[in-house]
């Protein structure tokens, strides 16, 4: 008989995660018509099981599961883990752009050439900067981190805006996580410690 073989063991980035990690997932493409949603509430585009099933197999044994309430985050998790209790933190919402949130990306006013410094503090009419941003997610993600030093793993599954935010808490400085690319589906593992985060990699895919 052959002996099943767990997912990760099969790959060298699959490790399964350890018990102090706060895994923050990225939800699946969003339908947005090529329309810039943050608070713009619009559904995801989940394709094929089999396109995500790696990341599922990463996820399926954690301690807490977290969401984002945007409805794109809410379709992702679901189909993580099918009919399992999700908790909601709105604190978790991607960043409010404003007056700019639901422009086609066409639509969107050129701001010019600004340093990572000044497009992290740049606050769209109406709406938040990306530091403001952080600031918002901050008090939840040292919370989920304090919850997987104790209890075990945490998934969150939420916005790019969210998951810079977690790699600008575990760098101490906010201007540097813009340079992070965050795919849909893709998964950034942080390593709780107290006092802090530490970063264990950014942006896998299981594409």
């Amino acid at each position: 008989m052959t002996k099943h073989v767990p997912i990760w063991l099969k790959s060298p980035e699959m490790t399964p995660p350890d018990a102090s990690e706060l895994l923050l997932i990225r939800h699946a493409p969003a339908l947005h018509d090529g329309r810039l949603c943050g608070r713009m509430d619009v559904p995801a585009e989940l394709g094929e099981a089999a396109v995500w099933a790696p990341l599922q197999a990463l996820v399926s044994e954690v301690a807490h599961r977290v969401v984002s309430p945007a409805l794109r985050c809410r379709q992702t998790a679901q189909a993580l883990w099918p009919g399992a209790e999700l908790e909601q933190d709105a604190r978790l919402w991607e960043q409010d752009f404003g007056a700019h949130d639901g422009l086609r990306f066409d639509e969107i006013p050129d701001i010019g050439a600004l340093t990572s410094g000044e497009l992290a503090e740049h606050r769209p009419p109406g709406g938040e900067s990306f530091a403001d941003m952080v600031a918002r997610v901050r008090p939840a993600l040292k919370e989920l981190a304090e919850k997987a030093r104790q209890d075990g793993p945490v998934a969150v599954v939420a916005h790019a805006g969210t998951v810079r935010g977690g790699i600008a808490l575990a760098l101490g400085v906010v201007p540097p996580a813009l340079g992070f690319e965050v795919a849909p589906w893709s998964v950034t593992r942080l390593r709780a410690y107290p006092g802090g985060l530490s970063v264990i990699s950014t942006n896998w895919r299981p594409i």
